[in-house]
């Protein structure tokens, strides 16, 4: 069994309000959360309408499919999601 934590941190330039952060970023439970190896959560800069941090937890047989899960999620959100993707932690447990 192979887990990892993928942490992700945005940027929402221009963003005025929380409601429009939910907007920016809404669906990501919907979206990640349905998928049996994955759990997701808003884990940082809640309270801020300029930026957002999402872990998601990832477990899987292998490695190697662990880290293509990883590189799906985040090709994903890179198209999918209206926000500036600043950072990338993955961190094997």
């Amino acid at each position: 069994m192979h887990i990892v934590i993928l942490t992700l941190t945005f940027s929402l330039p221009g963003c005025s309000s929380l409601k429009e952060k939910r907007q920016r970023m809404g669906g990501l439970h919907a979206r990640f959360g349905n998928t049996p190896s994955v759990a997701v959560c808003e884990s940082g800069a809640r309270d801020r309408h300029d930026a957002s941090e999402w872990t998601f937890v990832i477990v899987g047989l292998s490695k190697r499919e662990v880290e293509s899960q990883c590189s799906q999620i985040e090709e994903k959100l890179e198209r999918t999601v209206d926000a500036r993707l600043m950072n990338v932690e993955r961190e094997f447990v």
